[in-house]
């Protein structure tokens, strides 16, 4: 066991972990912090997305040793009260159907956004690649992409 420091959603915490622990499990098992999914455990699927500095990324697959310092945010620190222009979209187009995915989703999309506010078609397919939804709400979510861009650029 070693100890880590992470900022996480703003708020500096220090774990004592096994080095391989992926950050997910840390997220979810140490901190308490379940609205970041497992969906696959080898990163293929996005349901475990979270921000790492800014960075859309898979905790599934990224051990806490390499994160020493690291600012993390996860869906429960995207927004206090889930006001976040993408959030406030996916309410709007209603995107979720069953909504396993949908924590995934909104970080994938909320990094993009961030980095670029007025992605393309084609940018929002490339950045939401590899975000798996078993239902199939593929073009509500490229909907909701679209309407948070408008959202943002007010």
């Amino acid at each position: 066991m070693a100890s880590y420091s992470l900022t996480v959603n703003g708020e500096k915490r220090t774990v004592e972990v096994s080095s391989d622990t992926p950050l997910l499990w840390v997220l979810r098992d140490n901190l308490g912090l379940v609205g970041t999914k497992y969906g696959c455990g080898i990163g293929q699927c996005g349901a475990c997305t979270v921000h790492l500095n800014g960075t859309a990324v898979r905790s599934c697959s990224l051990p806490v040793s390499s994160l020493n310092n690291a600012k993390i945010t996860t869906i429960e620190g995207l927004s206090k009260d889930g006001d976040h222009p993408v959030q406030q979209a996916w309410i709007e187009v209603d995107v979720p159907q069953c909504g396993y995915c949908q924590a995934g989703q909104i970080m994938s999309a909320s990094a993009l956004l961030a980095k670029n506010p007025t992605p393309s078609d084609e940018q929002i397919d490339t950045a939401m690649n590899g975000n798996i939804c078993r239902c199939g709400t593929y073009h509500r979510v490229k909907e909701a992409i679209v309407m948070a861009s408008a959202k943002l650029n007010k």
